[in-house]
């Protein structure tokens, strides 16, 4: 098993709009496009993820505006890591393909 761990600004997509995100660093970004994957769609990679007390599986999703994939944070998982936007979130990663 592969995994990651790194610190996150949280952000919103958009002003009015309800996704949030952190965005994977360069280093990992890098990294993770180093692995043998099986192609999915949009580029995205299928990982669980740990934040906090909290743990679900989800995907990362390429983001060509910052050269990095971004890790979708639910609204549940925020509620119960107490991360409003702008907090920090500590992440890691486990890539569930390779």
């Amino acid at each position: 098993m592969v995994h990651f761990t790194f610190a996150s600004e949280v952000f919103r997509w958009k002003p009015d709009q309800a996704w949030y995100f952190a965005t994977v660093p360069e280093d990992v970004t890098d990294a993770i496009r180093s692995l043998p994957l099986p192609p999915k769609g949009f580029g995205s990679v299928r990982v669980r993820v740990e934040v906090g007390a909290s743990r679900w599986e989800t995907s990362l999703f390429p983001d060509s505006a910052r050269g990095c994939y971004l890790l979708p944070l639910k609204k549940a998982v925020r509620t119960a890591e107490e991360l409003d936007e702008g907090a920090t979130a500590h992440v890691t990663l486990t890539i569930r393909d390779v």
